[in-house]
């Protein structure tokens, strides 16, 4: 247990550590690390969406899974499995990124807007919260989306070999993707670096099976709080860290890529933290997975880069001026299917 510890603490650490430094070095405010967002983004370079503002390969999600499955090759932890509801697995990953897109942010982001001194965050925390509190129910009612199996080597180098090529085609070829020249999209730290931290904070939640979900999941189902550690370290990390760096600003107001309707912030990511628990873990945890060797886990990452799509397309993601309408009726259409979704996979007892 003391090990383990130390590996969640160590991962929070330096979660919170990268995301001060690629923030200073031209990522967005508050935005240092965010996986949603970062998959917006290169989806959007991917030309799947044509919000300009938010168009950019973003190295640290492709650095991510490369550095999962380098650590769990190096573990011999690589173990290619899957076959466990896929396609709802990927329903449930777009209703995720409705909620994420809606709050604007990840959990990972959340944590990290907390750091910063936004009180916007500390809302979408209590509904993010709730939100699990949801899921544990049902896991507690008999919810599962039933077991997954071994699978070849191939199935489980798909999703790590896709990313491996958009990083090279973005770098060699990148007139192939469409790039933002304002907004969030056009602010990114150097390349190398932004790379370089993916790898290494991709390894490190290898190791420590870092999960912002699990944190309290397994409070509430196991009575476990190792994983709160982590959650802990990574919020008081980007306090400290801000608080030198003269960035902390405490308020709902004036905070970067992020809106005040609380209400919505809070249904946003109350949507994340249930979805979350019942795909078996967060937007970050499922970019792990997958570098692991994982294809449910692939399956879900490209359900958030679809739902990413879908958000910018239909007019559903939240903007700093707030939610939008449509995006106020996903958000209720998600709960609406999640409990669907939580009624027809149960097992009888």
């Amino acid at each position: 247990m003391k090990n383990r510890n130390f590996w969640v603490i160590l991962t929070g650490v330096i979660i919170g550590v990268a995301a001060l430094a690629l923030t200073a070095l031209g990522n967005p405010g508050n935005m240092g690390f965010c996986i949603a967002c970062f998959l917006r983004d290169t989806s959007g370079a991917m030309k799947l969406h044509s919000a300009e503002v938010v168009q950019y390969v973003r190295p640290e999600i492709i650095g991510m899974i490369l550095g999962a499955m380098i650590i769990a090759m190096l573990t011999k932890e690589f173990k290619p499995r899957g076959g466990s509801s896929p396609m709802i697995r990927f329903v449930i990953a777009v209703i995720v990124m409705v909620g994420a897109l809606m709050f604007l942010g990840c959990p990972l982001r959340m944590m990290l807007r907390v750091g910063g001194g936004d009180l916007n965050a500390i809302v979408g925390l209590v509904g993010f919260i709730a939100g699990i509190f949801v899921g544990t129910l049902w896991m507690r009612g008999g919810f599962t989306l039933k077991r997954a199996y071994t699978q070849s080597m191939t199935e489980g180098l798909a999703l790590p070999i896709i990313a491996a090529v958009i990083m090279a085609l973005s770098v060699f070829l990148p007139s192939l993707f469409a790039a933002s020249e304002s907004g969030p999209g056009s602010m990114h730290a150097p390349i190398l670096i932004t790379l370089g931290v993916g790898l290494v904070t991709g390894g490190l939640c290898q190791r420590a099976r870092f999960c912002t979900a699990a944190a309290s999941r397994d409070a509430m189902l196991f009575k476990d709080f190792s994983m709160l550690w982590g959650f802990v370290a990574v919020i008081v990390t980007t306090i400290v860290g801000n608080l030198i760096l003269g960035k902390f600003n405490l308020s709902f107001a004036d905070q970067p890529v992020a809106h005040t309707d609380g209400l919505w912030n809070f249904l946003g990511m109350a949507l994340v933290g249930w979805g979350s628990v019942l795909l078996g873990g967060c937007p970050l945890r499922q970019l792990i997975l997958a570098g692991e060797g994982n294809s449910d886990a692939a399956v879900t990452v490209a359900g958030f880069a679809v739902g990413a799509a879908i958000c910018h397309n239909f007019s559903l993601a939240a903007s700093a001026k707030g939610p939008t309408v449509n995006g106020m009726i996903a958000v209720v259409a998600g709960f609406v299917i999640l409990t669907l979704i939580g009624l027809f996979n149960r097992e009888k007892a």
